[in-house]
């Protein structure tokens, strides 16, 4: 009786979510498109009375010299730039705090986050630190607690996954508790976004592949959804058809500058699709194997997927039925439960074909409880999923990943 009134108030929790949603700014990024387009960044930049700005990357993009044609340019527009390159595979409350203090200590006016996911989140909440200089991170953690412009951004995605470049959240590690969990707000989504597919062509395979897989998760989880409206179904659709026809050939040709742009579209339709019909619980799991162990998020998602539709199982058949006719994977006769097997059969094939392991072999027995708690404190009321966990189901979805 007790868990029939919980899951009761966790789908009006969402009604009421997705109503207040409708009336919220979901206008787009301006976009620079192309290849080379990064060239034109500055211009931008400048166009904006910016005369400073905070460049927010990592370490191996720099090593790479990956942004000397960025900083090039800027100098030639006139444009100053600060470069803070500590940002780490999951960014920690430190990494967001050093940011912030480099762009104030220089009199920043604008910031460039340029890089992953990573890159971008943290570059996000040092941001929301500048104009919230009394509110510390954690504070900011959950639902619309920054609401504040920020200064001027300009995110450069340089992997087709994340979406960061359009979304309104940023995950953030906090390394004294090991949780990693989302700020979210509306005042976090960039304003300008760079998808320049050249910046992409040095991906590792093995990157190319998991964020892809992340970018594909994003789709998928925004899609059997219960917050969907008509905007973020085409969003979904196009991303996955994108995903499916691109992500094998970017593996395998890593110079193929037209499905490393594809990718990279499938991964903006993606993020324009969860950051409004959210996410479900292969990310609330995701995010917690990376808070404890520091899993890669793409490559976690990658792994969670298919287990997490096969515990939805028929209530999310239908719409994975649809996913299979676009992705091209069902056949002439199929049922809608045999085309939504097909689908995630299809997943599990991506994943093999990228040599992406079927299951993790790091999880500790001690840690489940924790790992439970965690995902279920992240996907309850909040993420609009089809079906809803409790804590034996979700144990249970572990235990079927781990090796």
């Amino acid at each position: 009786m007790l868990w029939s009134l919980k899951k009761a108030w966790y789908r009006v929790f969402q009604r009421a979510f997705k109503v207040a949603m409708c009336f919220m700014d979901w206008s787009e990024p301006q976009l620079l498109e192309g290849a080379g387009s990064i060239l034109n960044l500055p211009d931008l930049v400048k166009s904006k009375g910016l005369r400073k700005v905070l460049v927010v990357t990592d370490k191996q993009l720099m090593n790479l010299h990956l942004l000397d044609p960025l900083f090039a340019k800027l100098e030639e527009t006139g444009v100053e730039y600060v470069v803070y390159d500590g940002v780490q595979p999951n960014p920690t409350i430190p990494n967001i705090e050093e940011a912030k203090d480099l762009y104030v200590k220089n009199g920043c006016e604008g910031v460039i986050a340029f890089g992953g996911g990573s890159s971008m989140d943290c570059a996000k909440a040092a941001a929301a630190r500048v104009v919230k200089p009394n509110q510390t991170v954690r504070q900011m953690r959950g639902q619309l607690k920054v609401h504040k412009k920020l200064p001027p951004f300009f995110a450069v995605p340089t992997t087709a996954g994340t979406g960061s470049e359009v979304t309104v959240a940023a995950v953030v590690t906090d390394p004294d508790t090991h949780e990693k969990n989302a700020i979210n707000d509306m005042c976090l989504r960039p304003k300008y976004a760079v998808l320049d597919p050249e910046l992409t062509v040095g991906l590792p395979p093995h990157i190319t592949s998991t964020t892809g897989m992340d970018a594909l998760t994003h789709a998928v989880e925004a899609y059997i959804g219960k917050s969907n409206v008509k905007s973020t179904i085409e969003y979904s659709e196009k991303a996955v058809k994108l995903i499916f026809d691109n992500i094998e050939k970017a593996y395998t040709d890593g110079k193929d500058i037209e499905a490393r742009g594809n990718m990279l579209k499938g991964s903006y339709y993606a993020g324009l699709a969860f950051t409004r019909a959210y996410v479900g619980y292969v990310h609330a799991i995701a995010h917690n194997l990376g808070g404890l162990y520091g899993t890669p998020h793409g490559l976690a998602n990658a792994v969670i997927l298919p287990y997490v539709l096969d515990y939805y199982g028929e209530s999310a058949y239908p719409q994975l039925a649809k996913l299979a006719d676009i992705a091209g994977v069902s056949k002439p006769g199929m049922s809608t439960a045999d085309k939504g097997k097909a689908f995630i059969e299809a997943i599990r094939k991506l994943n093999e074909n990228m040599n992406i392991p079927s299951k993790f072999d790091m999880i500790k027995e001690e840690d489940i409880p924790t790992l439970v708690e965690r995902a279920l404190k992240e996907g309850n009321p909040l993420y609009p999923v089809p079906k809803i966990m409790n804590e034996a189901d979700c144990e249970a979805v572990i235990r079927s990943f781990m090796a």
